[in-house]
């Protein structure tokens, strides 16, 4: 059926106010839990600017590939990055690891900027990724919180009582002095290469926080938003303001784009996720929203949450590998450039298996306002990798549409 001009022009309309509605103006539960957090950290960091040298201002990457198309504009060559694109698949990664811990080699300027660039020079992606961890700014806080080989993020004390949370220290502008300082190292030596800030989303950190350690079903922070709404707001306001703030200072030390990473949202029901998580990811966003950089919001198994994650106020989204582009395309209504969505799983694979896929993921991310390649998870550290970056070269040779 032919929609007439008028009613085409209607619903373009429709579509866009839902999208924009939110940005401007935030959700009443956003605003009223940003009024009422008394731990707040957002005091300590000062109001954020980017200067005449960043690189977005003085034009070392505004016309980047990857810029470019997470603008929606049309790149010089189809833009290609990957999440955990440094670390333990390459052999550069393991030397310079020995026998340092992770979250150590993540506080190391010099070395988190060597492990920062190393992928840029292999594989000729249009995108570095700082390489940190989404519990950094735990540590730089304060919480007693280290990596267990084998397990992942561990804390020293579980955070469940309103008086856990009383009593968490206050991520200081201070102590993220580590990382603008890497940050300036990686920028100084990446030219044109854009640099991607990143940080765990609110519900992520605060999903390690309750538990003490990573989980299967998040049971303890979904029962929290129902048993104790009040402690839970508290608690996700505390890690909005600790991942804004991370996320802003890395933007304001050079990076030209950040992204918000939930990894474990896929643990919640799109009611869940709107009523208390959404607000808290809008209020980590208003950190750095005023920076004019793209900002990304990514989660994995978050399929039916793509509508809601868009709306607290980002200009890309992610897409895991369990959902082709062109229906998260339209699901979002065609309103935003997409990122993703090769499968890590086909890494593996047979070359002309691989390279049909990728044909394919570029042909469903056609249809979206702007889309840059990337992986539908992180980079499996078994992947051989010659095989990124000969699929960097594929990628890169199908003209930018």
């Amino acid at each position: 059926m032919v929609i007439p001009a008028t009613a085409a022009r209607v619903e373009r309309t429709v579509t866009a106010c839902r999208y924009l509605l939110p940005r401007i103006f935030g959700t009443i539960e956003g605003m009223t839990s940003s009024a009422a957090a008394s731990n707040s950290t957002a005091s300590n960091a000062p109001a954020g600017t980017l200067g005449a040298n960043h690189p977005l201002k003085d034009g070392r990457t505004s016309d980047s590939p990857l810029i470019t198309a997470y603008r929606g504009g049309t790149p010089s060559r189809r833009p290609v990055w990957f999440m955990r694109q440094a670390g333990r698949s390459l052999p550069e990664y393991l030397k310079v690891r020995e026998g340092v811990a992770m979250l150590d080699s993540c506080l190391r300027p010099e070395l988190a900027a060597e492990i920062t660039l190393q992928p840029v020079r292999r594989h000729d992606v249009d995108a570095a990724i700082f390489f940190s961890d989404i519990v950094i700014p735990l540590k730089l806080a304060g919480v007693g919180v280290d990596i267990v080989p084998g397990v992942g993020p561990v804390l020293d004390k579980p955070v469940r009582t309103a008086a856990d949370v009383a009593a968490l220290p206050a991520l200081t502008w201070e102590a993220l002095e580590p990382i603008r300082e890497a940050v300036r190292l990686t920028v100084a030596q990446l030219g044109k290469t854009p640099l991607i800030g990143f940080a765990g989303a609110p519900f992520t950190l605060a999903a390690y926080m309750v538990e003490g350690k990573p989980s299967r079903d998040h049971l303890g922070p979904r029962t929290m938003m129902h048993s104790d709404p009040e402690t839970w707001a508290a608690l996700a306001n505390w890690a909005a303001d600790t991942s804004g703030m991370f996320l802003q200072a890395q933007l304001e030390a050079g990076a030209s784009a950040a992204q918000l990473f939930d990894s474990w949202a896929g643990s919640l029901g799109l009611g869940d996720y709107t009523k208390y998580v959404a607000p808290a990811s809008t209020r980590a966003l208003d950190h750095v929203r005023g920076l004019g950089a793209p900002l990304i919001h990514f989660g994995t198994g978050t399929s039916e949450l793509l509508v809601a994650m868009r709306d607290v106020g980002v200009d890309v989204v992610g897409v895991d590998y369990r959902l082709p582009l062109d229906e998260a395309n339209r699901r979002l209504g065609g309103t935003v450039p997409l990122q993703g969505n090769i499968d890590p799983a086909l890494l593996s694979a047979p070359w002309e298996v691989l390279e049909a896929h990728v044909r394919e993921v570029i042909a469903a991310g056609s249809h979206a306002p702007g889309h840059v390649l990337n992986l539908g998870h992180g980079v499996p550290p078994e992947t051989d990798p010659t095989v990124l970056t000969r699929v960097v070269e594929l990628i890169h040779s199908i003209p930018a549409e």
